[in-house]
């Protein structure tokens, strides 16, 4: 099947703030084809002074609670990278792109269709973890 790669218009250099990141971290993720179960929480965590960029990093945190367990025996973190050129016209959008907890793999929002699956894949890895310790 033909998944249609959803993504939204990304704020321009000279917009972007901190919340504004925020904020469209959140559009964005509003597009993912996940169940209505899940609950997330974002935030930001560090600015990152590069030579040739600023990198804003943040974290959006997933969990399935349930009425029976409404603390979630564990989380599934998506570290999201936003970038802002100091070559480019801060006239163009900022880049974005994201990794999923335990992965070195890089996603891209315009390149990428997000699977709910990988969100349920850290969680029952880390459970099956915690019950062998």
């Amino acid at each position: 099947t033909k998944h249609v790669i959803k993504n939204i218009q990304w704020t321009t250099g000279n917009n972007f703030t901190v919340e504004r990141g925020r904020q469209q971290i959140e559009e964005y993720i509003s597009t993912w084809e996940v169940h209505e179960s899940w609950l997330h929480w974002s935030e930001f965590l560090q600015e990152e002074e590069l030579k040739y960029s600023k990198r804003y990093h943040y974290r959006v945190r997933w969990s399935v609670p349930t009425r029976r367990k409404p603390i979630p025996r564990a989380t599934a973190s998506v570290y999201f990278v936003i970038e802002i050129s100091k070559i480019k016209p801060a006239t163009l959008p900022v880049e974005v792109f994201f990794t999923l907890e335990a992965s070195r793999l890089i996603h891209r929002p315009e390149q990428c269709h997000f699977r709910e699956k990988w969100l349920k894949d850290i969680i029952e890895n880390k459970i099956i973890l915690i019950e062998r310790l």
